[in-house]
């Protein structure tokens, strides 16, 4: 199982932009899906946006338009580009990895939006 750590969350002011990174501790080359949910307090799990091996996206509909998922096979890494950012994305940021029938959780990252 891979594991995953994930880094650049914190604190923004509403409007501003963060960028969240993820590092996975093998190759993802044969990694089928990486990505991004969110977990906000009282909520449920949410997705946010992945990405297949194929370059294919998938976004939530509350973050289209305003984030950005990609990954780079050279470090192994998935980002996610946050822009425009508000209150309501407040919430724990986790990195997810598919691998067939596998799957991978990091342990999370905050972001907090507020003025």
């Amino acid at each position: 199982q891979v594991q995953l750590v994930e880094s650049g969350g914190g604190l923004v002011q509403p409007g501003g932009s963060l960028r969240l990174s993820c590092a996975a501790s093998q190759s993802i080359d044969n990694i089928n899906v990486m990505g991004w949910y969110r977990q906000a307090p009282g909520k449920q799990r949410e997705l946010v946006a992945v990405i297949s091996n194929t370059g294919n996206t998938n976004y939530g509909d509350s973050v289209k338009g305003r984030f950005t998922v990609s990954r780079d096979t050279a470090l192994n890494t998935v980002n996610l580009q946050m822009n425009s950012l508000k209150p309501e994305d407040t919430a724990v940021y986790f990195c997810y990895a598919a691998r067939g029938f596998s799957r991978s959780w990091g342990q999370g990252t905050q972001v907090t939006i507020s003025s």
